[in-house]
């Protein structure tokens, strides 16, 4: 399958809606409002998303689309667009540049393109499961094979020990550097070989889908916490160097 028109408007798609997001950020005015799970969102979350659903019915509207903020729509199509308009919606409206939005394309239920895009730092980072490339640059994990090594990231601590309980910090501390530089930004830090595992224990269908060709295409491996699926993974996430996916793995179902 070519994928080479999807890519262009998934490059189409992140650069105006980053347009639309960026004169939101680091805004102390910035309305916050409270969802009904008690994530926070924003003016900025529900513009972007409505803008690139916009953009995706003008161009393509027998494509279906899954989206954070708006819903679902067709969702059964061959084609389906899976739209999380700013992941990292804590850090957005902190001030904090470790956000992005994702944008997947699925193809009969699996993602086969992802864009990560930090519009602040200008990152543009595009999977095909394949290949990956950050500004037009192909990038891929780095060759860490040991898990002292290893720099390790995940979202939200609070949450990693909430799930693995006892054994949390004795898997931390294999680790050489542990840091919460989280959301999708530890995925593209992963695929572009500044990092080498990112775990999360509660995601959805939105957090996940453009993660998946975006670390494969850089040479990665993400799966669910036991080797399955990352999509549609039930809750949990592992995104790790091929050689330490195993470890990984193993050391959060010790």
């Amino acid at each position: 399958m070519d994928l080479t028109p999807y890519h262009t408007f998934l490059t189409e798609l992140a650069t105006t809606s980053g347009e639309y997001i960026r004169p939101y950020f680091g805004q102390t005015s910035l309305v916050v409002e409270l969802k009904s799970d008690q994530t926070p969102v924003t003016a900025a979350d529900r513009g972007a998303e409505e803008l690139i659903r916009g953009m995706i019915g003008h161009k393509f509207p027998t494509h279906g689309i899954i989206g954070e903020e708006l819903g679902n729509e067709n969702e059964d199509a061959e084609f389906v667009w899976v739209l999380d308009p700013i992941d990292g919606t804590k850090s957005f409206i902190t001030g904090v540049p470790l956000w992005g939005t994702l944008i997947a394309l699925l193809h009969e239920g699996q993602p086969v393109l992802g864009c990560i895009h930090q519009p602040i730092l200008s990152q543009l980072m595009i999977g095909d499961g394949t290949t990956t490339t950050l500004n037009g640059r192909p990038v891929h994990t780095r060759a860490t094979t040991q898990m002292s090594d290893s720099t390790l990231l995940t979202s939200d601590p609070v949450n990693i020990r909430n799930r693995m309980g006892p054994g949390t910090n004795n898997f931390l501390a294999q680790a050489k550097l542990f840091r919460t530089w989280g959301d999708c930004y530890g995925y593209l830090l992963v695929a572009a070989g500044h990092a080498d595992i990112m775990i999360d224990p509660i995601m959805n269908p939105w957090d996940i889908a453009a993660l998946v060709p975006v670390i494969r295409g850089a040479g990665g491996v993400i799966t669910d916490w036991n080797g399955d699926s990352a999509y549609p993974a039930e809750s949990t996430v592992a995104a790790a160097t091929p050689e330490l996916h195993a470890a990984v793995l193993a050391g959060l179902n010790a």
